[in-house]
């Protein structure tokens, strides 16, 4: 992607965080009434992620676990993870407690489409990888992100989720994220948007 190109993309965030952003409000409120009232705590949740060149930022999202549970366990989620509220569920399920990381694309930490940003942990144990990686903003949706959809219910099935993660599912994802990294163009992020909202309607 050339310099022009990366302009074009940075454009197109813009006009898809903002008019979404402006056209979702009224279920943004919605659904932060719906969390507060489901379980005590605030609305949403910021988790330290790692981003473009290793800077580091808060990737926002409704709260779908019970206040504290990174203190109570790992930064990867299984399905059936008792930390999870009963809405938080439903919003895990249907993609909607992503939402709020408009805003994160909104102020340009992270892209509409890129790799999935990282929790700072994961990220160096694969320095190496993610030093190429993150010359890129990370984004909400890329072919990992659709690929791993069903991530939680892969984990539940690990006897340890973290370690499978870590290394099963991570260094697959990373193969995703090189690849994008040495083909990514503004027509494929387009068709990768499409895709992503497919397969959440398709879920």
């Amino acid at each position: 992607m050339n310099q022009q190109e990366e302009k074009a993309k940075r454009l197109l965030d813009l006009a898809l965080a903002g008019g979404g952003l402006a056209a979702l409000w009224p279920l943004l409120l919605l659904l932060s009434v719906a969390v507060k009232l489901d379980s005590p705590g605030p609305a949403f949740y910021g988790h330290e992620r790692v981003g473009r060149g290793w800077s580091r930022f808060k990737v926002w999202k409704f709260r779908t676990m019970v206040t504290g549970a990174d203190r109570a366990g790992a930064a990867v989620t299984a399905g059936g993870d008792p930390r999870i509220t009963r809405l938080g569920r439903l919003l895990r399920k249907t993609k909607l407690d992503e939402l709020p990381q408009l805003w994160n694309v909104l102020v340009g930490e992270m892209s509409m489409v890129g790799p999935r940003p990282e929790a700072p942990r994961y990220a160096e144990a694969y320095r190496e990888a993610y030093d190429e990686i993150l010359s890129l903003r990370p984004g909400i949706t890329d072919e990992a992100a659709i690929t791993y959809r069903n991530e939680e219910e892969v984990l539940a099935a690990a006897e340890d989720p973290e370690a499978a993660y870590l290394e099963e599912v991570l260094p697959k994802k990373i193969e995703l994220y090189r690849e994008y990294l040495e083909e990514h163009s503004l027509a494929g992020d387009l068709e990768l948007i499409l895709r992503t909202l497919r397969a959440v309607v398709n879920k």
